[in-house]
């Protein structure tokens, strides 16, 4: 939500935003950035892990009150307990959205196309 926090802040109020893509926060100009290699969904941590989430909350309020400007980023050295795939798939509904199901297809498509090009020879 770079924009978000970019609109929050000319309002005055200072943002941090906690990305589990830092490098894509940076890239679009977030306000301050706290980085954590956890898997999606799970921004602050594992499910009821209240020492972790709250280790992530004071380490994004530290980035909030000590970076001086926007555009600062700290990276938070926290690893994923467990099996970050497994976490993903959990995280996932067991149907998938609309607009996911459409990708999903289009991408199936797209490669049974080139499957069929390279068979054919075109």
């Amino acid at each position: 939500m770079p924009v978000l926090a970019r609109e929050i802040e000319a309002a005055g109020i200072p943002t941090v935003t906690v990305s589990m893509m830092p490098e894509l926060s940076t890239k679009y100009r977030a306000s301050r950035v706290l980085g954590v290699e956890f898997p999606f969904g799970h921004s602050f941590g594992v499910v009821g892990d209240s020492e972790m989430q709250t280790q992530v909350l004071l380490a994004a309020l530290e980035v909030l009150t000590s970076a001086s400007e926007p555009e600062t980023r700290v990276d938070l050295n926290i690893e994923w307990p467990g099996d970050r795939r497994q976490a993903y798939k959990d995280w996932q509904p067991s149907e998938p959205s609309p607009i996911v199901k459409h990708n999903i297809d289009a991408i199936r498509k797209a490669r049974q196309d080139a499957a069929d090009a390279e068979t054919d020879g075109t």
